[in-house]
């Protein structure tokens, strides 16, 4: 397989130490084990071997960004 045919897997993961406790970021893989290296336990791994960046981005934010829902106007009595 040539470099250009791998597929990079991502990870979603929350710090729990720091001053960004409870942020949900995503890296790659192969950043989220450099990161573990450098800082073992700052970070709790929610997901890994995400295959599309789209789904990770998706999982890390949750419902921020979604288009507002649109519901039946309320009538002030």
């Amino acid at each position: 397989m040539r470099e250009t045919d791998k597929v990079e897997a991502w990870v979603v993961y929350e710090a729990v130490q720091g001053i960004d406790i409870g942020r949900k970021s995503l890296c790659k893989q192969s950043e989220w084990e450099a990161i573990e290296l450098r800082h073992p336990g700052h970070n709790k791994l929610i997901q890994g071997g995400i295959t599309n960046e789209t789904d990770a981005e998706k999982l890390a934010r949750g419902t921020s960004g979604d288009a507002k829902k649109k519901g039946p106007k309320s009538k002030a009595h």
